[in-house]
């Protein structure tokens, strides 16, 4: 008796550590720190699940899913630019985790297609430019129109962007003037505007916070973050270039290889639903949402209202476009001003 009591016991420890290795989550998010943290919250209270996460650059992240290809540390990455996740799914990083796309709109159907369903579009959101008036006014300067502005010799030392070796926001950013001005002219005008650039962070809101903050004139960024800071006080106005404009589709993808599949796929189910999605603007993280159901602040703004081009993710995210292009940016921008790295 005393033998099968003992193997029972240890049967049952067995299936409760089973039990409790299957709720456990890694996730790495590619959002804002407030977001990624509400997410990881509300999921572990709807769940019971035991995630674990932190927030890292789209580059980064890449950068780890692919060193850690057959041996994953990270089950789910969660929000930022989906040029990355494109890429990962391109190089069988990432599976496809076969969550419902029914509700969603076209834009993020799109890249669930492109990716055989590896990466589902959470969110999206327009790039522009950003700057301080207060600043702008102090140091007598005019306010910028269109991406060509940018150029002025008058802005020399004023401009901050970040990295696109690291970040998803300037990939995305190369990639828009590529598609507006060709290869060519786009990589001459970034050379130019590179004159008047006084940091490359590594992060993509970095810029646009110290613009906020009047450490820097202006940023060029998502304008989701430019919102945020202007609604949170700071004298910081927002353009959308005259020219056109590209945007983000933020992405969820499934790591290749983990060993929490149905936690993973719970996870990317509640992203991408109303509940999941409504978060973002509670976090003052507002992008578009992709869920049709998914209720929408006026903060949010309306994509429709700017002039976005035809952004072809196909192409631009995909690995060898991504390597050519950044190859040339380190060649050619990166060392065009004296601009210092974070």
């Amino acid at each position: 008796m005393m033998l099968k009591t003992l193997f029972m016991s240890s049967a049952l420890i067995a299936a409760t550590a089973t039990t409790a290795a299957a709720q456990q989550l890694s996730v790495v998010c590619s959002s804002e720190q407030d977001h990624c943290d509400l997410v990881a919250n509300e999921f572990r209270a709807a769940s019971g699940a035991d995630i674990s996460l932190i927030r890292k650059s789209t580059g980064e992240t890449l950068a780890q899913i692919r060193a850690e290809s057959g041996n994953p540390k990270i089950d789910v990455w969660f929000a930022g630019t989906g040029d990355p996740h494109m890429i990962a799914a391109e190089e069988n990083l990432t599976e496809a985790s076969g969550a419902d796309t029914t509700n969603l709109l076209g834009w993020a159907k799109n890249m669930a297609e492109i990716t055989d369903g590896k990466a589902i579009g959470v969110y999206a959101g327009a790039l522009g430019i950003g700057y301080n008036a207060e600043l702008l006014k102090e140091k007598g300067l005019k306010a910028p129109a269109c991406w060509k502005d940018l150029a002025d010799p008058a802005y020399r030392g004023e401009i901050q962007v970040s990295n696109p070796n690291s970040s998803g926001t300037a990939y995305t950013e190369i990639a828009t003037l590529v598609q507006l001005f060709g290869e060519d002219e786009a990589f001459r005008l970034l050379a130019e505007i590179g004159k008047n650039v006084n940091q490359y962070t590594k992060s993509g809101s970095a810029p646009v916070k110290a613009a906020a903050r009047g450490e820097s004139v202006f940023a060029i960024g998502f304008m989701a973050n430019m919102v945020q800071q202007k609604n949170s006080g700071f004298p910081l106005e927002i353009v959308a270039p005259c020219e056109g404009t590209g945007y983000e589709v933020g992405a969820v993808s499934m790591v290749k290889g983990t060993k929490n599949t149905a936690t993973a796929k719970r996870f990317i189910d509640f992203v991408l639903s109303p509940d999941g999605q409504k978060l973002g603007a509670q976090a003052q993280s507002y992008q578009t949402p992709s869920n049709l159901n998914t209720p929408v602040p006026p903060e949010v703004g309306n994509l429709s209202s700017v002039k976005l081009i035809d952004y072809d993710f196909a192409t631009y995210g995909s690995s060898k476009t991504r390597e050519k292009l950044l190859a040339r940016w380190d060649a050619e921008v990166k060392s065009a001003g004296g601009a210092i790295e974070q």
